[in-house]
Order: C-alpha cells, then structure tokens, then sequence
C-alpha cells in the first residue's frame, strides 16, 4: 500500500468505535494540509481495496453521510484475549499505547518555549513553532505530526521517549525564543527519539524590525537546515538495518545520497537503487520521482542520451503525480523532463506548481531558474537562483544553482558576471559540465579567449561528446537568438 493509504486504514482500525472524521484524517495522515475531495476519496477507495471491500458494499469501511468514515468489520485482539493498551500501570493511571512507526521519517514539532518572561512574546514564539509545522508538512516525504497534538506539549517537562511512543515519531524538534529589547535569539534543535541524541542544533540572532519577516526568515532557515539532516540520519539508519528487512523508503533514501552526489558513478548507483524500489512498490511516488529526475539529471550533464532518459522518465514522473498529485518531487520531476524535451510553457507551469506545494523546494526554484533562462527570461531566472541559493547555502546541487545563475547572465550578455559566478560553480564542483559550458561561451563572447579555450579544455574533459551539433540538438532554447548567441561563445573558443 501507498504509505498514505496505510496510515489512513491503520487510524480507521484504532478508532472503530467511532466516526472518524474527514478532517480528522486529513489532520492524521496529510498534517493538516489542505487537500481535495478527489484525493482524500482515492486513499479511501485503495484502503477498501487492500481489504477486500468497495465502496458499494461499504461491509468494512463505511461512509457516514455528513460525518465521517468508520471501520466496521470484526477485528481480532491479541492472542491473550487482551487488546493492546487495556492493561493499567501500577499507579492506576491508563497509558495509551505506543504508536507505530510509518516508513516515512515522522516529525513532531513542540512549541517553542518562551524565555523571555513576557506573555506577550508567547505568540511570536507558538507562531515559529506553528510555521514550522506547516513548511514541514509541505514536504510530503515527511510525516508531520499536527499543531493540536504537538501543542498538547505546551509548558509541561519534555521527555523523548514519551513523546515518541505517545505520538509515534522519530524526530522531535523543539526550540526557544529569548527577546532582550529589539533583538530575539531563536534556538532549535532536532532530535533523534531512538538514541536521545541531538542531530542538528543552532541559534540565530535577528533584529525586531518586522516581527513577522522575522518569523518568516527564521522558519525558512529551520526548516531547509532540518531536511538535509533528516535524509542524512535516515540513510545512516537504513545502512545499519539488516539486509533481508530492508525496504522500499530503504532503498530511496539510500538512493538519494547517492543521486546528491552528482557524478556519473553515483547516478547510476541511485538509479539502480530505484529500480529496486520499485519493484517491491510499483506506485511508491517517492521512488518513481526521484528515478525520474536521476535520468534528467544524467541528461543535463551530459550522461545519457535524451532519446533514451526522456520516457523512462516520463512514465516515472506521470505515475509519481497518479500516486501523489500534491507531491513537489512529483511535479519537479516531470517539469525537468518537460524542460529537456523542449516543452518550456508546460516545463515552467510544472515547476510553479511545484513551488506553489513547497515554496522551500531549492531543487524546484533551480530548475524554475533553469527554465526561465532558456525561455530568454533571464532576470527572473537569476532571482530564482538566489532564492534557491538563499533558502539552502548548504545544499548539494549549489555549485549547479551558481551555473544557471552564471548562464542567466550570459544569456542578459553580462559576461564579466556570468564568468565570475562559472568560475566559483567550477570552484565548487571540478566536474560540473554545464559550468563549464557557461564559462566557455562568457569568455568567448567577452573576447578572452585564453580562458575560453582553457574553459573549453575542462569541458571535453568532463563531457567528450561535446559539439556543435550535440549543443543544437540537446539544449532547449525557445528563442533561436539565443541559440546563436551560444553557439556563437563555443564558435570563438574553437569548438566545432
């Protein structure tokens, strides 16, 4: 089953004794997030589906009209008669039972404590958390636990292992807020509930000059801190399980440390890795888009061959959406193959979309600037690059924003400019193919053709393939004036 589907049947089965609620579902299995009827009935007609039933006789799941949905099948308890979590402690005091964990990485997201002894800071400081909680959710390889049951935290001790097992989550992150006249000093802190250890933590110190662009720059710093470090600690668990339970989050995850890598080795051991994936779950949406942009991405670098990569990455990106529409990857993935196959129009409205999903998405915002720059609309592609650059100064694919950043600039004949920002992506990637190409034609075109010639040289080096012809071919210009123009800058550093 698609990993909302189960969560949807698991939350039926632990609450048949009543309705559930439409909105409750949407609060459990999507965070809270807004999604439509269509969707939240999909998930409801596959879990029917994976339990024998439908939704005309409803004999297990059945539709309340104006009230919910409720189990009501029989369900048999443990072997002991017993149900799980009937037994009182010893003190007399019922416990509820620990939750299961979701293949996902499940976050919960506590109020931030308000140090500053001013009740009036409370809201600034419940705000951070609450943002939190909603840029987070946005991201739908992540199981965000919702405001109301994190919240049910406020003001009391915090112990990890019960918040794990009361909320069924493996990464807590918890914060506070200290205001001292104008300034305020935010910490925050993830942390692994299985070890008790602490992943990630830092504190920022801003200015309180517009409360509310504070919050909004502190929450996005968080949250694009956060996601990286989540990937990182999920790879390092997914490599310390044993071999015959590995599975298909297993596979992704291990997948993607390898796709951010970047290099022609590493593609295709991520690709293998999806391959792998998705034969254990042929709808698992998260496998299918990262397989997607992983043979795109061996395209715009010169890897693999168009015709070959597009559909398989078509098919993966189409089927990624049919599992999960409102999913960013989903709709990056097939803007990216859309980009390549020189559908520009349809190429940008994929990557708004998948902006619109996740304003956080730093490889979405790349590819928007990439897109943009081929469309000849290079200023609004340069400011895609710095907010892409902005939102994660740390993120793997870097030295590729500051290449689309460099070409947007070629593309506006700034060339003093786009050979700057070329030379620091070949600072920070020596094998970043598209840099490359940018800094050959800037300095073609800038008459400094020693560099060009030099830049070319590192070019064949990293792509030898490169020609005229593979460059009129591959490369997506929707303007033939700009086509020229570049193919002009490789004519003048002596590419044929």
């Amino acid at each position: 089953m698609q990993p909302q589907v189960f969560d949807l049947l698991v939350h039926l089965l632990k609450h048949r004794d009543h309705v559930v609620s439409r909105d409750d579902l949407i609060a459990l299995v999507w965070g809270g997030r807004i999604v439509s009827d269509s969707t939240l009935d999909s998930r409801v007609n596959a879990a029917r589906n994976a339990v024998g039933d439908n939704g005309k006789e409803q004999k297990l799941i059945r539709t309340i009209p104006r009230k919910g949905l409720r189990f009501v099948g029989t369900v048999n308890g443990h072997s002991d008669g017993e149900p799980p979590g009937t037994a009182a402690p010893a003190g007399g005091e019922q416990q509820q039972p620990a939750l299961s964990l979701p293949d996902r990485p499940t976050i919960a997201v506590l109020p931030f404590d308000n140090m500053s002894g001013d009740q009036e800071q409370e809201y600034f400081s419940d705000g951070i958390s609450e943002d939190i909680i909603t840029a987070l959710s946005k991201s739908r390889w992540f199981f965000v636990i919702a405001r109301n049951s994190s919240f049910t935290y406020k003001g009391k001790p915090v112990h990890m292992t019960r918040v794990a097992a009361e909320l069924g989550v493996r990464y807590v992150v918890e914060g506070s807020v200290r205001k001292s006249g104008d300034r305020v000093r935010i910490t925050a802190q993830l942390n692994d509930t299985a070890t008790g250890s602490h992943i990630w933590a830092e504190h920022y110190d801003r200015d309180l000059t517009d409360v509310f662009a504070v919050q909004d720059e502190i929450t996005d710093a968080i949250v694009t801190a956060i996601e990286p470090q989540i990937y990182a600690a999920e790879n390092f668990r997914s490599r310390r399980k044993p071999p015959n339970s590995v599975d298909a989050w297993d596979l992704v995850i291990r997948a993607l440390s390898h796709h951010w890598r970047v290099t022609r080795t590493d593609s295709a051991a991520a690709r293998a890795l999806l391959e792998r994936a998705i034969a254990i779950d042929p709808d698992y949406g998260q496998a299918l888009s990262l397989l997607a942009t992983n043979h795109m991405f061996g395209v715009h670098l010169g890897w693999t061959d168009i015709a070959t990569s597009a559909p398989i990455a078509e098919r993966a990106a189409l089927a990624a959406i049919a599992a999960d529409s409102e999913d960013a990857w989903a709709h990056t993935a097939l803007g990216s193959v859309y980009f390549s196959t020189r559908r520009l129009d349809d190429s940008l409205a994929e990557f708004e979309l998948a902006l619109q999903l996740n304003p956080n998405f730093s490889l979405a915002q790349g590819y928007y600037a990439l897109a943009l720059s081929y469309s000849g609309r290079w200023q609004d592609a340069y400011a895609a690059t710095q907010r892409a650059i902005r939102q994660s100064p740390r993120d793997p694919s870097l030295a590729i924003y500051y290449g689309v950043a460099a070409y947007a600039q070629f593309v506006g004949k700034n060339y003093c400019k786009a050979i700057t920002l070329a030379r620091e992506a070949t600072r920070q990637r020596g094998d970043l193919t598209g840099a490359y190409r940018v800094l050959t034609v800037a300095a073609g075109m800038a008459g400094q053709i020693d560099v060009a010639k030099a830049a070319l040289a590192e070019l064949r080096r990293t792509q030898p393939n490169i020609s005229l012809a593979w460059i009129s071919t591959q490369l997506p210009w929707k303007l033939d004036a700009d086509r020229e123009h570049y193919l002009e800058g490789f004519r003048r550093a002596g590419l044929e």
